[in-house]
């Protein structure tokens, strides 16, 4: 039988760790670095600053370093310098605004490992945050260390590295009664090991990140004690067109070297999106009722997702060109999620926005891009 050549070799990954993907950039920032480090961080604040926000000539770096958070400086400030307290830090904001990136950027930086992550959901049990049990061993041989599965924040603790916890009002208060302890002792204790040795302790350097969506809020909401133990920095939706044009071009082109795929983003259709989602903020921020909202955040990270999608189809269906008509079925077949109440609100802003505008424009990209949603929106009836 012939063996398959297309196995992936071991060293592949589809998506590299920010720490692995700049490598190369961190090591050179450390080996220029002369500013204070907190305990055993790798780079000093303002190197994690410029990290993260890019050089500017007035670093005077001997390369270029590249812009990857894009969003208000005083913000990444805060929430560098909460990592460098007591406290724990919390991203939060509407889905998609980058707050799972920015936790990333920031973990790679100051510790060189962003994977010590417990992700939040209804069924995430004080176990995962702190450790569980080899069943198997335990059977044979009784609860001890090596029997012992240190969860990532543990293992954080033990490294002095930094402890992600995304989504964290998703999970319900038995997990947040013990981030509690976790933020305020600064250990684990393990009552099941009786001899000693039976309390993990972190070591200096140890902090957590944790996110929240400001859309969960009523979900579990988070008790005042567990409050005070995380400084707030809330990630707004970035409104401002020449920014989110350039996150949107950034994030797309990493996405694109995937499938190593280089296709220009024509300008006229970028504006063409970055038009049509202003729009529909606006339509959406002066509708009277939720029923006459998207379920669609409409965030930055939507707008990537539909370019991506865009861009994909006319790779490997269309004429390797991307087009008004596929950019628009992106949309449609993006935001519309709810039948037919999503197609029912699609339709109205086709007709009473989009089309008006393209009237106005006269230009053939809009018409274009008018008839393609049109017919998207036609092919759910």
């Amino acid at each position: 039988m012939a063996t398959s050549k297309v196995a992936a070799s071991s060293d592949e990954k589809l998506r590299l760790p920010a720490e692995e993907k700049y490598a190369e950039e961190l090591a050179y920032l450390a080996s220029v670095d002369k500013g204070q480090k907190p305990f055993a961080w790798r780079l000093s604040p303002r190197m994690i600053r410029t990290f993260i926000l890019g050089a500017t000539p007035a670093d005077k770096l001997d390369r270029p370093v590249a812009q990857k958070f894009f969003g208000d400086p005083s913000l990444v400030e805060r929430a560098i310098v909460t990592l460098a307290s007591d406290r724990g830090l919390l991203l939060i904001g509407d889905p998609g605004t980058g707050k799972s990136w920015l936790a990333e950027l920031l973990a790679a930086a100051l510790c060189g490992n962003s994977t010590h992550v417990v992700q939040g959901t209804a069924g995430t049990t004080e176990d995962h945050l702190k450790y569980s049990w080899n069943v198997a061993m335990v059977i044979a041989s009784g609860q001890s260390h090596d029997s012992m599965i240190p969860s990532p924040i543990m293992t954080a603790m033990v490294r002095g590295e930094i402890g992600r916890f995304e989504e964290l009002t998703r999970c319900g208060s038995d997990v947040q009664d013990a981030l509690i302890s976790i933020l305020s002792e600064k250990y684990i204790s393990i009552p099941e090991l009786r001899t000693g040795n039976n309390v993990v302790f972190a070591k200096p350097g140890f902090s957590m990140i944790a996110t929240a969506n400001s859309r969960d809020r009523g979900v579990n909401d988070l008790s005042t004690a567990l409050k005070r133990r995380f400084n707030f920095v809330t990630i707004p939706i970035v409104t401002n067109k020449k920014s989110e044009k350039e996150i949107v071009l950034f994030r797309t082109r990493e996405l694109m070297a995937r499938n190593q795929i280089q296709l220009d983003v024509p300008p006229t259709l970028l504006d063409i999106l970055l038009q049509t989602f202003a729009d529909l903020r606006e339509t959406s921020a002066n509708s009277q009722n939720e029923d006459q909202k998207l379920e669609s955040s409409l965030s930055t990270a939507e707008q990537i997702g539909v370019l991506e999608d865009a861009i994909l189809h006319s790779r490997f269906f269309g004429t390797s060109e991307l087009g008004p008509d596929t950019l628009a079925r992106s949309i449609v077949g993006t935001l519309v999620r709810r039948v037919p109440e999503d197609v029912s609100i699609m339709n109205k802003f086709w007709h009473a926005v989009v089309e008006p505008s393209a009237k106005k424009k006269k230009d053939k990209a809009w018409e274009a891009f008018t008839d393609g949603g049109k017919a998207a929106l036609t092919s759910f009836k």
